[in-house]
């Protein structure tokens, strides 16, 4: 991700809870408890947790996955929208959420930054996403769906940061951590829970960028081109390690990448 943006997450925060109270006051006007459902309850520090992390980390592309209708994250990541110029993408697995989703979306006046699709399972719609900044991910609706669109989520050369909210639910916090762990582990870089909006799991994926130079030896004749990475798995010190692209050999930056080459020429 980019550089924090203290001034991107205040002026976030102030657009949600503007957002919020004109959604309180349509589902006044129109009556949303009897028609669509009971109103939102909204967790403050939730809301505006997530709409100020989303645009503070400047985020442009953002995905809401989850099951119902409008809701505090999409609340949230519409605020974010708003503020860095951004989109939202909800996913959601029934036509009928997604088109009431639709309506409330075009009554807030949330046309320009929200829009939803439906494609059976939350994977299938979260694969076709590209450049992914920002994503939350509804832990309600199954361990297995959760753990498949996190999974399936294209982020872009910058990273993204993915909230996995409501991993209490149902008091399963046991089953949560465990999920936290194995999102790490296919995913992430780093994470940390927090106990509020039915408890929230934070994510940062490391990004794909990767940068190539070309290495010449002049008396060997030899041309390499190399990709410099960072694998943290296999080295928990965080050495920078590269790989020539022609021969496939990794080295660190104590190796001789003209050596080790040249061995296999």
């Amino acid at each position: 991700m980019g550089c924090w943006s203290p001034l991107d997450a205040m002026e976030a925060y102030m657009r949600t809870l503007r957002l919020c109270e004109e959604f309180y006051k349509y589902c006044e006007e129109e009556e949303e408890e009897e028609d669509e459902g009971e109103p939102i309850p909204m967790e403050p520090k939730c809301v505006e947790y997530i709409s100020a992390l989303a645009a503070g980390n400047r985020a442009r592309r953002m995905v809401d996955v989850e099951d119902g209708g409008m809701s505090p994250s999409v609340l949230a990541l519409a605020a974010a929208a708003r503020q860095t110029g951004g989109r939202v993408v909800c996913v959601r697995r029934e036509r009928e959420a997604g088109e009431r989703l639709g309506r409330q979306v075009e009554r807030l006046g949330l046309a320009d930054v929200v829009e939803w699709r439906v494609e059976g399972r939350p994977r299938e719609s979260v694969e076709q996403i590209g450049g992914v900044d920002f994503a939350v991910v509804d832990g309600g609706m199954g361990e297995e769906d959760c753990e498949e669109a996190v999974a399936a989520l294209d982020v872009g050369p910058r990273g993204a940061v993915v909230v996995v909210s409501n991993l209490f639910g149902g008091g399963k916090s046991g089953a949560a951590a465990e999920g936290g762990r194995r999102r790490v582990q296919r995913r992430g870089r780093s994470s940390v829970v927090l106990p509020f909006g039915g408890g929230m799991e934070v994510i940062r994926i490391a990004g794909s960028k990767r940068r190539t130079f070309v290495v010449y030896y002049e008396d060997t004749k030899t041309i390499c081109c190399c990709i410099p990475v960072l694998d943290c798995h296999a080295n928990d010190s965080g050495v920078r390690k590269s790989k020539c692209v022609r021969h496939g050999v990794a080295y660190g930056e104590s190796d001789s990448i003209k050596e080790l080459c040249t061995n296999i020429v």
